[in-house]
C-alpha cells in the first residue's frame, strides 16, 4: 500500500498533499473521503492548524466522493480554524462532491473559490 493511502482500489483511497502559500496551508485530497478515510485528512489538518496555519485552503479538484463523515471532518476543522481567527476555503468542488454540501446546507458556511488562484488572491482579505 502507498503510504499515505488506506483501502484498496475497490473500496477507495485517499492521498492528501500540503503545502505552505504565504499564511495559508493548501491541503489537496485526491480520491474518496469517506469514513475509511477520514482520518487522512483530519490528521494533515490537524496538524497544520497545530502549526499556525488557521487558514486552510482545501482543493477539492481531485476529490471524487465525500460522504457525511469527510463533510464532517471539514466541519469540524472549520470549527477549530474560526476560533483561532481564521476559516476553512474550499476550492474547484466536482459536482458529485458539491451537491453533498448542497444537501446538507454546508455550503453556507464555507467560503467557496472556483480556483486555487482565487482563493489565494483572497488571503490578504
Amino acid at each position: 500500500m502507498d503510504r499515505g493511502t488506506v483501502g484498496s482500489a475497490q473500496s477507495g483511497r485517499l492521498l492528501v498533499e500540503v503545502r505552505e502559500e504565504g499564511r495559508s496551508a493548501v491541503v489537496t485530497p485526491a480520491g474518496e473521503l469517506d469514513h475509511h478515510t477520514a482520518d487522512l485528512l483530519r490528521g494533515p489538518l490537524d496538524d497544520c492548524l497545530a502549526k499556525g496555519f488557521s487558514r486552510l485552503v482545501i482543493d477539492c479538484s481531485r476529490l471524487e466522493f465525500c460522504d457525511s463523515t469527510g463533510l464532517n471532518v471539514l466541519l469540524g476543522a472549520r470549527l477549530k480554524a474560526e476560533a483561532d481567527g481564521g476559516g476553512v476555503h474550499l476550492v474547484a468542488m466536482q459536482p458529485v462532491v458539491a451537491r453533498v454540501f448542497e444537501i446538507t446546507g454546508a455550503e453556507a458556511v464555507f467560503t467557496v473559490h472556483d480556483t486555487l488562484e482565487e482563493a489565494l488572491a483572497g488571503e490578504a482579505g
